[in-house]
C-alpha cells in the first residue's frame, strides 16, 4: 500500500511550480489531494484531472474562505489529513519605496493566510485524533534578503508559527513542521529578475554562483522533502525547518 494511501491533502497555491509538484508527489504517494489557488483556472482544473483530485479555489488571506475551503474539502471526501501551506505573494523593493498597502498584503497573504488554514483544518484533525501540517517557508525567512522585506519578515514568522504549533499540537499527534526552498526554479523568480532588471537566465545564473551545489534547486526536490514530513509513520520530528537550499545557508563563508 501507499505509504498515504486513504489520506487527503490540501495543497495551496497549486495551480503552478513548487505548489503543483507538491499535489502531484502527493497524489502518487496515494493522498487524494485538493489543490488551492487564488481563483478557479484551467491549469488547476488540469491538474486536478491529472492528478484525480478536486479544486479548492479561494483567497487563503481571507478567513471565512479558509473555512470554507477546509468545509468543502472534508465534506466531499470524508476527511481532512494534510495541509501544505505552500501558498506564496512576493513583490519586492527597498523599503522606503515599498508601497505600505502592498507590503502588509506581503504578510497577510503568507503569514495570515497560514494562520487562518491552520485554524480551519484544525477542527477536521482533531475528530480524526492526527494530522500533519507542512508549511512553506524561505531560506530568506532565515536569512533575511534586500529589497524583500515583507516577504523574508513573513516566511520568518512562519518558521516561529511551526515552532510553536510544533509544540502546541504534537500532544494531539498534529505533526507541524517546515520546509524552506533555498532558491528554486519557480515562476517566482520572474519576479526576482524583474527586479534587478535582467534576464531570467541570468538571474538564475546569478543565484546559482553563490549555492555550494552549484546550481538551484528544483520543484520535485522540495516536493520530496514534502512528501517526507506529511507521511504518518514519522512522528518524532517536529516543529522542525527542513533547509533544501543546495548548502547555502550552512556552508557559505
Amino acid at each position: 500500500m501507499s505509504a498515504l494511501q486513504g489520506r487527503v491533502a490540501l495543497v495551496t497555491g497549486a495551480a503552478q511550480g513548487m505548489g503543483a509538484a507538491h499535489a502531484r508527489r502527493l497524489a502518487a504517494a496515494g493522498a487524494t489531494v485538493a489543490v488551492n489557488d487564488i481563483r478557479a483556472s484551467e491549469a488547476l482544473d488540469g491538474l486536478a484531472r491529472e492528478i484525480g483530485g478536486l479544486t479548492a479555489p479561494g483567497d487563503v488571506s481571507d478567513p471565512e474562505v479558509c473555512t470554507r475551503i477546509a468545509a468543502d474539502v472534508a465534506a466531499a471526501t470524508g476527511r481532512l489529513d494534510i495541509l501544505v501551506a505552500n501558498h506564496a505573494y512576493m513583490t519586492m523593493a527597498p523599503l522606503l519605496e515599498h508601497d505600505e498597502q502592498d507590503w502588509w498584503r506581503v504578510v497577510d497573504t503568507n503569514l495570515g493566510g497560514t494562520f487562518h488554514l491552520v485554524q480551519a483544518v484544525l477542527p477536521h484533525m482533531r475528530r480524526q485524533g492526527q494530522g500533519r501540517i507542512v508549511v512553506i517557508t524561505s531560506e530568506w525567512g532565515v536569512t533575511g534578503w534586500p529589497g524583500a522585506t515583507a516577504y523574508a519578515a513573513a516566511k520568518s514568522g512562519l518558521i516561529s508559527l511551526v515552532k510553536s504549533l510544533g509544540r502546541e499540537l504534537a500532544p494531539e499527534r498534529i505533526i507541524v513542521n517546515a520546509v524552506a526552498p533555498g532558491v528554486t526554479d519557480t515562476p517566482q523568480l520572474h519576479v526576482d529578475a524583474e527586479a534587478a532588471g535582467v534576464a531570467l537566465a541570468d538571474m538564475q545564473a546569478r543565484y546559482a554562483e553563490s549555492i555550494p551545489l552549484g546550481r538551484i534547486g528544483s520543484p520535485d526536490e522540495i516536493a520530496a522533502a514534502v512528501e517526507l514530513l506529511a507521511d504518518f509513520g514519522l512522528e518524532a520530528v517536529v516543529g522542525q525547518v527542513i533547509s533544501c537550499n543546495g548548502g547555502s545557508t550552512r556552508t557559505r563563508a
